[in-house]
């Protein structure tokens, strides 16, 4: 009778983390001759709601990498820390009349206990804040030093302006018209802003991509997102004036094919030529509505066409030297190329709708290709036609032929350009960073002198935003009155705050150093642990975050305080854990699941099992109750195992290459993101435990190290109750032999009368008499012999022995 307590989770989980952080065993130290591994997961926004079960998802999986490195003999940096500033605590703050300060403080314990209760190997001893002044002394730091190379500029920009909010947004954040968050009206505001020259950084965040081993389409992203063209900036003068309207185009050999041109409404010509525009009522009342869309409603290729003539004005066609009308339309944006566009509406779905609706002349240049409603791209299709001099030829030639004449006209220039603006880098907002300079009326902007850094956030009681859309900082005469830094006259201080973005843009760098004064980081532990080995992260993440992250790295490196070009090796990304509606988990749905109570009724590991478990670790999954049941099924299946244990430290016979394939496959599919697979194969070799009916503590210990990384609570504690004194993170990793991964037997299936009455296995070379022998003592197979008559028996080696018989 056994003797077996059964599995009890909430008895051995908590004794198995407090154990952990008493001896430190996760705590790293650079004085270390194994080779270091940087494992990096994104640090999460404290919100108010606590973790739900997809912020688990990629934690365990980063946390089983870190623990079989940690195994294989690595010294493995695996840190935590906390993305605190930001609108959502301000909001909830302002809403619920609390500090954001202290709700932040609140947030963080929850989730640090959240988070811990899920037994992650994180290095607690570098956790790091941006919200802390220590921190943030470092990003103040940073800004100081791009301002310092002309990096960081002030400049008046049109932005999507939140009514509700009071808050500027990027176009990510504006669907349809109205705020992503809280769903107000959203504005186009002219705002004077700090810039950060991102630009300056479009090419080498290009080429740089062939340095990483970054997933393919993050690769993708990342190169759309910046957008590089190259082609011909073409200059096509204004009738009866000094002033030309300047366009970009990567198919200058349509040119011929120019019948109009169109303007941002934000254009400045506008203004410069808003005598001569007849109509000038009409063209600012149309400017007036554009300003009511974001940039991204804007360049929706699936809306209606709208614009107005600007009466009065012709362009010439540099070409062709046809009178072109200049039109304003809101599809053309100030931030993308001239905020000008040459209409080609034969060769340009967008161009061809708004030349059908106004009635305005479409002619076709390029004859064959499919062109007339899809924007023209393929250099390589149709012959010019209707071109003058460029007639006959095809289009690649047709482009280089145009370009040469073109510069040799002086009318146009060969340019590169990308769709990437430069940074918009100021928040009219208290919760975040204070931008440390002053402004001088005599000096202009200066910055805090270094040793003043921290410039500390004011501790204010009203930290509502403003009406007039200033931050409040801007209310606080005593903290905005200051002297100069550099002449000593009353100067005043910068009132926006930074961007979320930016303690996100560097805080790799301060895991490494986390408690240094005198740095972000010592040149010793950036030369250690740069690059990040393996950072993982969110698709979401993958444009923005990502791209600012790598320009910061690059800049640092510039001015010599990183030893790489690049910050992050490798990047992987997760899909997300949706509801059990296969729909996004939120509080308006209804569909969050609580990670505390699935750690409360099934264990932590068996919440860790399942997120791996649960499917392609990058597509997203729905959630699934009786999933999380199957895997607790499992981990007691596998707590009862010690009821099959026999003596002996090497593999049976019966299971030696099923051991040694089972830890090929979980050793490469913890490394490969293939973790349901893994954990798939680890739940074979169970059944093949209990099918045997016995278990050697080999095997068993074994099998406890493959399954650790995953369920490390659980196999600490058996491999507490085998003996072994040294927990499991002290052990070494299982090595495969090639040679035994090799099965010696194959599984043939056995027919009686055509019908498939069992399977036998046999080794590969076996001939037919041995197995004929195999097969006739097979228990299941001589039941359908006995007493009968063997008409027949057909052998086909190594696929299936068939029987006939009479009676």
């Amino acid at each position: 009778m056994s003797t077996n307590p059964g599995y009890h989770p909430e008895s051995i989980e908590k004794k198995w983390q407090d154990r952990w952080e008493e001896k430190e065993v996760f705590h790293v130290k650079e004085s270390d001759d194994r080779p270091k591994f940087y494992a990096l997961i994104e640090f999460p926004y404290p919100s108010g709601q606590g973790l739900h079960v997809g912020h688990p998802r990629p934690y365990t999986a980063l946390d089983v990498v870190a623990r079989k490195r940690r195994m294989q003999g690595y010294n493995v940096l695996f840190p935590m820390g906390w993305d605190a500033f930001g609108l959502p605590t301000e909001n909830y703050a302002i809403k619920n009349k609390i500090h954001p300060e202290k709700v932040t403080k609140q947030n963080v314990a929850r989730f640090k206990a959240q988070l811990q209760s899920l037994g992650f190997s994180f290095d607690w001893s570098r956790e790091i804040n941006t919200t802390d002044p220590s921190y943030y002394k470092w990003t103040q730091w940073i800004f100081l030093k791009l301002f310092e190379k002309d990096l960081a500029y002030k400049q008046e920009i049109p932005i999507n302006w939140c009514t509700s909010c009071k808050i500027g947004l990027s176009n990510e954040e504006v669907v349809q018209g109205s705020c992503e968050r809280c769903g107000g009206e959203v504005v186009q505001k002219v705002k004077n802003q700090w810039m950060l020259k991102i630009t300056e950084y479009a090419e080498r965040l290009i080429k740089d991509l062939d340095e990483v081993d970054y997933i393919e389409r993050v690769k993708t992203q990342q190169k759309n997102w910046i957008g590089k063209s190259e082609g011909m900036e073409i200059k096509f003068p204004i009738d009866g004036t000094e002033e030309s309207l300047g366009v970009f185009t990567t198919r200058p050999d349509t040119l011929f094919g120019a019948t109009y041109m169109v303007i941002s409404p934000e254009h400045p010509l506008l203004n410069k030529l808003q005598n001569q525009i007849k109509n000038f009522d009409e063209v600012h009342q149309y400017q007036h509505e554009a300003a009511k869309k974001s940039d991204f409603e804007r360049s929706e290729l699936i809306k209606e066409k709208t614009g107005v003539e600007l009466k009065g004005i012709k362009a010439i066609n540099p070409a062709s030297k046809e009178e072109m009308t200049v039109w304003i339309s809101d599809y053309v944006l100030m931030t993308y190329g001239t905020g000008a566009i040459m209409a080609v509406p034969g060769h340009d779905s967008r161009d061809w709708e708004f030349a059908r609706k106004f009635n305005l002349p479409i002619k076709e240049v390029v004859k064959g290709g499919d062109i007339t409603k899809e924007a023209f791209t393929d250099v390589d299709q149709g012959i010019l036609i209707n071109s003058d001099f460029i007639n006959g030829l095809k289009p690649q030639e047709a482009i280089e032929r145009i370009s040469d004449w073109l510069a040799e006209q002086k009318l146009g220039e060969k340019k590169v350009n990308y769709k990437l603006r430069d940074w918009v880098f100021s928040r009219q907002r208290y919760w975040g960073e204070p931008i440390p300079l002053v402004y001088c009326k005599d000096c202009g902007w200066v910055p805090v002198p270094e040793k003043e850094l921290p410039l500390e956030l004011p501790k204010v009681e009203n930290y509502e935003p403003t009406d007039d859309g200033e931050s409040p900082l801007a209310n606080i005469e005593e903290w905005v009155k200051t002297p100069c830094p550099s002449c000593g006259k009353e100067g005043r201080r910068e009132t926006d705050t930074m961007p979320q973005w930016a303690g996100s843009s560097w805080y790799y760098l301060r895991y490494m150093d986390p408690n240094n004064d005198e740095a972000l980081a010592s040149k010793e532990r950036l030369d250690y642990w740069l690059p990040v080995d393996w950072y993982n992260g969110g698709m979401e993440h993958t444009t923005l975050h990502l791209l600012y992250s790598r320009f910061w790295h690059k800049f640092l490196y510039d001015v010599n305080v990183v030893p790489t070009k690049e910050p992050y090796y490798k990047r992987t990304s997760h899909g997300m854990i949706l509801g059990e509606n296969n729909e996004k988990m939120s509080k308006s749905k209804g569909n969050v699941i609580n990670p505390d109570e699935i750690i409360e009724e099934f264990g932590a590991d068996t919440l860790r099992v399942y997120e791996m478990f649960i499917g392609d670790f990058e597509k997203s999954v729905p959630w699934s109750q009786n999933g999380v049941k199957g895997c607790r099924r499992f981990l007691d299946r596998v707590w009862k195992v010690q009821d099959l244990l026999v003596e002996g430290e090497d593999f049976s016979n019966e299971l030696e290459v099923k051991m040694h394939q089972t830890i090929k496959k979980v050793s490469d599919d913890y490394e490969s993101l293939k973790y349901n697979t893994g954990i798939a194969a680890l739940m074979t070799l169970i059944n093949e435990f209990y099918d045997l009916g016995r278990v050697t503590k080999g095997e068993f210990k074994t099998f406890l190290l493959l399954l650790n990384p995953v369920a490390p609570h659980i196999t600490e504690e058996l491999w507490e109750i085998l003996g072994h004194r040294e927990g499991i993170v002290e052990q070494h990793w299982p090595i495969w032999n090639e040679d035994k991964t090799v099965d010696k037997f194959i599984e043939i299936a056995v027919q009686v009368n055509g019908k498939v009455r069992g399977k036998v296995k046999i080794q590969p070379e076996a001939d037919k008499e041995s197995v004929e022998k195999i097969v006739k003592e097979a228990e299941g197979i001589k039941e359908y012999l006995e007493n009968r008559e063997i008409v027949k028996e057909i052998y086909v080696p190594g696929r299936i022995y068939n029987i006939v018989v009479k009676g």
